[in-house]
């Protein structure tokens, strides 16, 4: 299986951000689906497919979160066109290949090391909504890393921000 690597990138920093902004971490969602609890309790209502009612739960809540900060038609890490979003549904069900090395951080220092080495530059300063770029841009790997990098300053320093990309007309 083939995979994009936009695709992989941006399921990747869903995976660590959701983990990241849950309830036992730093709490920008109170949901707790990548607990250690999490899996036993979901596992005999989605018996085949526990991991991705994980990721669907965390995705809800984080998307919520953002919508609530960003304007209508705005696009975020949470909340892409629906083509990507149907890769992504895809590629966290498949959870097969060797090239499918997405896991869920096992602890905090974990994820936010991970975070960081998706950060290839100075990370992007501010907290609420921080305008990273252009939709049309969401090909390029320096936007998911621009993304990575406000998440990581934000989480470093104990205050929230939404990184958002602007429609296709405009910046």
């Amino acid at each position: 299986m083939q995979i994009n690597p936009t695709i992989l990138r941006f399921c990747q920093l869903r995976l660590i951000v959701g983990y990241l902004g849950e309830r036992s971490q730093f709490a920008w969602w109170p949901t707790a689906f990548y607990e250690s609890t999490s899996r036993p309790f979901l596992e005999p209502v989605f018996t085949k497919t526990s991991r991705l009612a994980q990721y669907h739960g965390v995705l809800e809540a984080a998307r919520r979160l953002h919508d609530e900060h960003l304007n209508v038609g705005s696009y975020h890490l949470f909340r892409l066109p629906e083509e990507i979003e149907q890769d992504l549904h895809t590629l966290v069900q498949s959870g097969v290949g060797p090239e499918f090395s997405i896991q869920v951080p096992m602890n905090q220092e974990d994820a936010l090391g991970s975070l960081g080495r998706l950060v290839s530059e100075i990370p992007k300063d501010g907290i609420g909504p921080i305008l990273i770029g252009n939709i049309k841009d969401l090909e390029m790997l320096e936007i998911a890393s621009d993304i990575a990098s406000a998440y990581l300053l934000a989480f470093s320093r104990n205050v929230k921000t939404y990184p958002y990309l602007g429609a296709a007309g405009g910046k």
